[in-house]
């Protein structure tokens, strides 16, 4: 027993829980991480197949401030390039190469839609807002990852300057905390335009969150060799400082009054400190209070009510395509990273009010309506496709091309049509259809020269990362949202009912990328640190 007796253990080998991993192990400390799967990386992962190397998660990252401050202070080398991007309505494509870009979607618009040109004037003038806005949000090394002590420089120079237009920023930001469906319908009244600037949004995205998309796309990069050698970095940097890995290990039981984590397998690991990185909804499910104090077990029950009652946000199928076409093919299209929309009209009630209505009703049982929504879903549909050779040419074989191609979706469609006995089929028709689409837009020799395909679905997110409902960035938006979602507040979002028990990850802030994932996994291991 007193080898699986530890001073921290991180369940969730994901980038938050190996953030947190990478900055506890070493010191004198025994730090464990525990993962579910055969490897490390959740959403943040790459694949190799028969030569070609697919990213399973996001397809790109974004700085915010965070991640290279992160990969500095931890002494990884990382080699980056740019990913840029590419927005497409129909025939009308734009390669997103500077600021100035923003005025020329603001003519692509035009173009499409001539009678809203003063509400498109309008839309460019607060995406130029919410720009400057996210230059100050992100306009020094996050201070979380800066030794403030010894760096004078940093600090006076930087960063006490910063702090008042921050602070004058947030407050813009919290009040731009609202549904951007809602927010559009103030400034724009063709609900297709609408449509064709939202659609690829979660579900009642916060306006700033939506709009701040074309500073992402500019800040946009690569790890040469794919997405996952961020994670592969972390995995070795805890390795060379002595932590230690445990993979395909399943926690079934936290029994926070004896501190002691029970895996699948019946065996035992004793902490001092925990640090939850995997799914939070799981944590709440799995925990035993019994021990702790009268107040620390109500606390504990409150906030357990609290998270359980709540859904996680939209999902997202992905089709994986290997393709006997060379990638300089599709460069003549658009970049590697590529927002494209074949058809102006916009999905309208399809993604919404349909399909709530079909989940809710006896339709949801019948194989042709079901298929008819589809024919209508992915026709009007916006497509996130990602090109993993046009960002790195030794991700595939000679001539060939590998292909992602990702829309959002709803979990219990396919929870619908699996209970119903067709999730096969119905895979493959939502494939079918997409192909359908692509091939008779945008790439039309694509349906040709396909070599092989397959596809992750919203179930397939949820076995493979435990994710509740298949969610990407934790809660729903259209349920008030149970976790710390003020960026002034962020050092919050880690603290758990249970002392010395902390969270991170995509689940303990709102909305989470990356960044904040990684965030939130330096934020809880800081907590560790000044606990001892």
């Amino acid at each position: 027993m007193t080898d699986n007796k530890y001073n921290t253990i991180i369940v969730g080998g994901g980038i938050a829980g190996l953030t947190a991993a990478a900055y506890l192990s070493g010191g004198g400390r025994k730090t464990l991480l525990i993962e579910k799967n055969s490897e490390c990386g959740g959403l943040v992962n790459s694949f190799s197949r028969d030569g070609f190397v697919f990213d399973a998660g996001v397809r790109a990252l974004e700085d915010a401030g965070i991640i290279r401050p992160m990969l500095t202070e931890l002494g990884i080398s990382l080699k980056i390039v740019k990913s840029p991007v590419t927005i497409g309505i129909g025939n009308n494509i734009l390669n997103i190469e500077n600021l100035g870009s923003l005025d020329r979607y603001g003519d692509l618009l035009k173009k499409i839609y001539p009678a809203s040109s003063g509400e498109i004037d309008e839309l460019i003038r607060v995406i130029r807002r919410v720009m400057k806005d996210m230059d100050v949000l992100y306009g020094v090394e996050n201070p979380v990852f800066k030794d403030l002590k010894h760096d004078r420089e940093f600090l006076f120079k930087k960063l006490l300057p910063w702090l008042p237009k921050f602070l004058f920023t947030v407050g813009r930001i919290n009040r731009m905390n609202q549904p951007v469906e809602g927010y559009l319908e103030k400034i724009i009244s063709d609900p297709s335009l609408r449509d064709i600037i939202s659609q690829h949004f979660f579900r009642n995205t916060p306006v700033f969150f939506a709009l701040s998309y074309f500073s992402l796309y500019l800040d946009y990069f690569y790890p040469a060799g794919g997405v996952g050698k961020l994670a592969e970095a972390l995995v070795s940097k805890i390795s060379e400082r002595g932590g230690e890995i445990r993979l395909e290990t399943l926690i079934t039981s936290v029994r926070a009054g004896e501190k002691t984590l029970v895996d699948k397998a019946g065996e035992e690991y004793i902490y001092d400190t925990l640090i939850w990185a995997a799914d939070l909804k799981a944590f709440y499910r799995l925990t035993d209070t019994e021990g702790l104090s009268p107040g620390i077990r109500t606390r504990f029950s409150l906030a357990r009510e609290k998270m359980l009652q709540r859904r996680g946000g939209d999902s997202v199928f992905t089709l994986f395509m290997q393709v006997d076409e060379p990638p300089e093919t599709f460069r003549k299209v658009a970049n590697g990273h590529f927002f494209y929309t074949p058809l102006k009209e916009g999905l309208g009630r399809t993604h919404r009010e349909e399909l709530d209505a079909l989940l809710s009703g006896p339709g949801i049982h019948d194989r042709q309506q079901v298929l008819g929504w589809l024919d209508r879903f992915t026709t009007l549909n916006t497509y996130e496709i990602s090109i993993p050779a046009l960002k790195d040419p030794s991700l595939v074989p000679a001539g060939k091309t590998g292909l992602i191609i990702s829309f959002l979706t709803e979990f219990d469609l396919f929870r619908a049509v699996q209970n119903d006995g067709w999730y096969e089929e119905f895979v493959r028709e939502v494939e079918n259809r997409v192909i359908k689409v692509i091939s008779g837009s945008v790439y039309p020799w694509l349906k040709e020269t396909i070599i092989t395909r397959f596809s992750f679905t919203p179930l397939s997110i949820e076995n493979r990362i435990a994710s509740s409902e298949g969610a990407i960035t934790g809660w729903s938006f259209r349920d008030p949202v149970p976790v710390v979602n003020r960026i002034q507040v962020a050092d919050r979002s880690v603290v758990t009912p249970i002392p010395g028990v902390y969270q991170a990850g995509q689940w303990a802030y709102s909305p989470a990328g990356v960044p904040m994932s990684i965030l939130t996994g330096k934020l809880a291991a800081d907590k560790v640190l000044k606990r001892k």
